[in-house]
């Protein structure tokens, strides 16, 4: 019986991305979990998607908001649905832009049940065009950067990372987050409207003791930043202001002042190299983020 199962709702965020959500919709339909309902997230789209969705989908609920909420803003209102609405146990956060494993769902809960501190659950995330080259199996601890690179990105999967075990941190592409969590959270902070909110909330659960826990059996296929775009300006902006704020934010001052030198080195240089390709809105957008972060700084007197 269903009622034997924790609760589940998948909410898939779109914005304008109707184009996207068959196979992603469909992917997680035909997952094996017996307790689940799928919720598109229609971001203040105006491509149809809520009468599309409806028409082509009816078992999948749209919960539609009338003005772009940004992604933080969305899903929080997403699960602000699942989680007191729906009364789900659990909620699969998860881009648009994917396809599904059949036993997604079912090896996310399985974790997420064996390990009480599991506040966030991960699994393989591979390359949508390349399916048997990974993307991140999570994220590694860097002393410096705090938040370091993806571990496994680009490596064919030959079992090398098949062990379930905790991660340090790890992307937002999809996990499986605990009513808990949210309730003890607030979930993502509406500073972050996109790029780092993950990274964020990641720092206020660990600080409460909640664990990521990777398991290898739970897999996805992505098409990698297809809404903000790869290396968009606008995307740009973001990657360079946020993980500058959230530095400072937590740590104390000796580490982001570190940080905060290596970024203006690593993005010194970037700008030449950029110079040279006639990326000029990039440029400016990099910097007006970077801008955007001391003026942060300065205001929440962590800077100078």
């Amino acid at each position: 019986m269903e009622s034997q199962y924790k609760k589940v709702i998948v909410l898939i965020l779109s914005y304008n991305g109707k184009y996207l959500l068959e196979e992603s919709i469909s992917s997680y339909l035909s997952n094996d979990y017996p307790n689940f309902e799928v919720v598109v997230i229609d971001n203040g789209s105006f491509d149809g998607t809520k009468e599309w969705v409806e028409k082509t989908f009816p078992q999948v609920f749209v919960l539609r908001t009338e003005k772009n909420l940004k992604y933080s803003g969305g899903l929080n209102f997403g699960m602000n649905y699942a989680f007191n609405e729906k009364m789900a146990d659990y909620v699969v956060i998860t881009n648009n832009d994917v396809k599904a494993d059949k036993n997604l769902i079912s090896e996310l809960v399985k974790i997420a049940d064996n390990y009480p501190d599991a506040g966030f659950v991960i699994g393989k995330v591979y390359y949508y065009d390349d399916p048997c080259r990974l993307q991140t199996v999570g994220k590694k601890y860097d002393p410096v950067l705090w938040n370091g690179g993806h571990i496994g990105n680009r490596e064919v999967d030959n079992g090398q990372y098949d062990v379930v075990c905790e991660r340090d941190w790890c992307d937002d592409i999809y996990w499986l987050v605990k009513r808990e969590v949210w309730e003890k959270t607030g979930g993502y902070d509406t500073e972050f409207a996109f790029q780092g909110e993950d990274f964020d909330w990641q720092v206020r659960a660990k600080q409460l003791g909640y664990k990521i826990m990777y398991t290898p059996e739970a897999k996805l296929w992505h098409k990698e930043s297809m809404t903000i775009g790869k290396t968009s300006p606008f995307k740009a902006y973001y990657d360079a202001r946020n993980p500058l704020v959230i530095h400072m934010k937590y740590r104390d001052k000796r580490e982001y002042l570190k940080y905060i030198g290596i970024r203006l080195r690593g993005t010194i240089k970037s700008t030449s190299k950029m110079l040279l390709k006639g990326r000029l809105k990039t440029i400016f957008k990099t910097w007006q983020g970077h801008f955007s972060a001391f003026a942060w700084g300065i205001k929440n007197k962590r800077l100078p």
